[in-house]
């Protein structure tokens, strides 16, 4: 093998690894592949069939719609009376039931049978007259596609008053130079838009009426795109309530203004990202998964809580990466309590800072002060190279209790627990004054300790203090995945399902 072939593959190995993570953050297909109850269906005698086609022609077309595209289209071969049903049913299309099931395990680069699978996307899209519910194409368009491919597509998917879209391109190399066609932003009927490795348009041409009259849901998953495409996305969705976005190229602000209708944004493996949020009356959630600095000497990146009343869930902040401004003070170690740095309605918060570095450590009951009102406390404990040595007991009793600890919080959960001292000190002053306190849950990397004994071992100091709460349980459990291993990019369908109460929850109950 020469070492072009060798590179090309690595880079394809890595690509493809790159593509399981955006395709797990995608959401998934609106229908399994297969339907085993359809082939139950076929199987039925024919007396019950007559029965089924007696049903009226409303709820055929929805049982239709549920259908993964191929299942579907075979009803129109069971008689006469279900022959015209899948045409006149709202489109459910999924690429990825179109590939031979053995290629659904993993995506692969190059994609396989992509020219076969387009061809048959563009059959079917120029055969259906619509509706179109939910369409979701993943694996069929590739630098090799026909020049204006996509665009006819978008244009078939506009006029057809598509409502649901999950489009990703399926590239070769990491040049994301497959541009969106301006067609996608006349797309009004679209409540819920996923976009996935794609470089955004220059919309200085496009017109200044609403892109998205309609839209409520909006996922950006690796697009090459700068803050003023965001802008100028947020500013043609009035209705917009949900934002996802995982990792930013040339991205590097996100600002919320002009009275956002946002309820909800989540961000995944960004880097260097600041988020402002100024104007956001609807504004609940404000997640960041995980974020990372590009070089370990990057300034850290500023997160501004300014107008958003209804803030209820924030995190997770990490002072090695973030500097928490609130209103026009930037929160700093020895920042003191003020109604003007306050953020009273944050019932649920989550920190990420290693327990072992002084200067995180410290802003640690400075946040906290921000806000007051915290019920739920979720810590990621993480460790650093730079560690600064085991901070005792006496460390944090000089900052005291902060009014949350003191008043509020009655479940705190601290996740990736090494059992060093810095940790173990911690937990024991928050043990010692966290008198709402119900409940304690420690998680530890899967594999990190040799047994449960072992992990036992490691709390057993916890039991030699006195609790503030002498009915708080403590609970440990062992994470399913491996220490420092981020898995929470799989949950962006978890962080805006608003019948979650504490999406950061995952090990206790929510």
């Amino acid at each position: 093998m020469d070492r072009r072939t060798e590179d090309q593959r690595n880079t394809e190995a890595l690509l493809g690894r790159i593509l399981c993570y955006i395709h797990d953050v995608l959401p998934g297909p609106p229908a399994s592949r297969h339907s085993p109850a359809l082939s139950a269906f076929l199987a039925l005698p024919h007396h019950h069939l007559d029965r089924l086609s007696a049903l009226p022609d409303d709820l055929l077309r929805e049982v239709v719609s549920r259908l993964p595209v191929t299942d579907a289209a075979r009803t129109a071969a069971l008689s006469r009376r279900w022959r015209p049903v899948w045409r006149s049913a709202p489109l459910v299309l999924a690429d990825l039931h179109l590939l031979p099931a053995p290629l659904l395990v993993q995506p692969q680069v190059p994609p396989p049978d992509a020219r076969r699978v387009a061809s048959v996307v563009s059959r079917i899209l120029a055969a259906h007259p619509g509706p179109f519910r939910r369409v979701h194409l993943v694996t069929s368009y590739t630098e090799e596609s026909p020049p204006g491919l996509l665009a006819r597509w978008l244009q078939l998917l506009a006029a057809n008053a598509v409502q649901e879209l999950v489009l990703a391109s399926r590239p070769r190399s990491f040049d994301l130079d497959l541009q969106l066609p301006a067609a996608l932003f006349r797309m009004a009927t679209l409540t819920r838009l996923y976009l996935g490795l794609w470089k955004f348009p220059d919309t200085a041409s496009f017109p200044g009426a609403a892109s998205f009259p309609n839209l409520r849901e909006l996922g950006l998953c690796s697009v090459v795109m700068d803050c003023r495409h965001m802008d100028f996305i947020l500013a043609g969705s009035p209705v917009l309530e949900i934002l996802c976005l995982q990792g930013n190229f040339a991205m590097d602000r996100l600002t919320l203004v002009a009275r956002s209708s946002l309820r909800c944004v989540q961000t995944s493996m960004v880097s260097d990202l600041e988020i402002s949020v100024e104007d956001a009356p609807h504004l609940e959630r404000l997640i960041i998964w995980s974020a990372a600095s590009t070089t370990r000497r990057s300034p850290r990146k500023r997160i501004n809580i300014g107008g958003a009343p209804a803030l209820t869930i924030l995190g997770y902040l990490d002072p090695g990466v973030h500097t928490l401004q609130v209103g026009n003070t930037i929160i700093k170690a020895g920042t003191r309590a003020d109604p003007r740095t306050r953020v009273p309605s944050v019932k649920i918060l989550g920190l990420k800072l290693c327990l072992g570095i002084q200067n995180e450590a410290k802003m640690l009951p400075c946040i906290l002060r921000c806000f007051p009102n915290v019920e739920r406390l979720h810590i990621k404990s993480k460790k650093n190279a730079e560690n600064t040595g085991e901070l005792n007991l006496k460390f944090w009793e000089e900052f005291g209790a902060t009014e949350c600890i003191r008043s509020h919080i009655n479940l705190m959960v601290f996740k990736n627990f090494r059992g060093d001292q810095s940790e173990l000190c911690f937990l024991k002053f928050f043990l010692e004054r966290a008198q709402m306190l119900q409940e304690l849950a420690i998680v530890y990397g899967k594999g990190y300790f040799s047994s449960m004994a072992e992990a036992n071992s490691r709390v057993k100091s916890l039991f030699d203090t006195t609790w503030a709460n002498s009915c708080c349980s403590l609970v440990l459990f062992e994470s399913n995945f491996p220490i420092d291993e981020e898995r929470e990019i799989l949950n962006f369908k978890r962080g805006s399902d608003f019948s979650i109460r504490d999406p950061f929850s995952f090990v206790v109950h929510a």
